[in-house]
């Protein structure tokens, strides 16, 4: 997968989510929408995995009176953040590090889109409880990422359904194999069952399936 500490990685990286990721923007768009069932006009919003900015750009377009903290690892792809939010940047703090580095909060709301499967079963489990303490009692969390069938042959036929929409929307089909690769061998991928039950244990609660896009999953939940 992209190495978000490499320029050339990052300077890519804004083309990869629309080329990869069935529905991507309409993903977005519902994420926003659950978001803002429960949060307020002027809600303060916890962005984990923000680098890049994309949706931090989504939201903030929609949402004019929102405010953000952001949290990325990466100094270049937080850097890329930057430039992708332009003037909106005035109402988002970005914040490098893990979810530990950001505010205490309380947040209204919170969001992890396309980040969770670079993560271990450990630092999930810590990222959704750092999570859920930052967040108001009922505040809405919206996550999504890879999320596939355990078996090994689910696991294969779904992976191949991926690569093929990648090539159906012009990547190379020599990436497209090596990205089929690199998921299905070198990211901690979990089932989707196994998803929810780390949000139940977070003590996340009304956890709801909002988003299926071939590997990818979305779910809904409240603190």
């Amino acid at each position: 997968m992209s190495d978000f500490n490499d320029p050339d990685a990052v300077a890519r990286y804004a083309e990869a989510p629309r080329r990869l990721v069935p529905g991507f923007a309409d993903m977005q768009r519902m994420a926003l929408l659950l978001l803002s069932e429960q949060a307020p006009p002027d809600a303060r919003v916890l962005v984990i995995g923000a680098g890049g900015g994309l949706e931090l750009k989504a939201f903030a377009e929609a949402r004019p009176a929102w405010r953000f903290d952001g949290v990325d690892p990466s100094a270049q792809m937080l850097h890329l953040a930057r430039a992708t939010l332009g003037p909106l940047v005035a109402r988002v703090t970005l914040h490098k590090g893990e979810v530990e580095v950001a505010p205490d909060g309380p947040f209204d709301a919170a969001s992890c889109l396309l980040t969770m499967h670079f993560i271990p079963v450990d630092g999930r489990r810590r990222l959704l409880a750092e999570v859920r303490r930052r967040l108001r009692p009922g505040a809405p969390f919206v996550v999504a990422h890879h999320s596939i069938p355990a078996s090994r042959d689910e696991r294969r036929r779904w992976l191949s359904r991926y690569a093929a929409f990648a090539v159906s929307s012009g990547v190379d089909a020599a990436a497209a194999e090596k990205a089929y690769e690199a998921i299905g061998e070198g990211l901690p991928v979990l089932a989707p069952e196994e998803d929810e039950a780390l949000l139940r244990e977070a003590g996340f609660a009304a956890i709801g399936l909002f988003y299926a896009g071939f590997t990818f999953r979305g779910w809904v939940a409240r603190a």
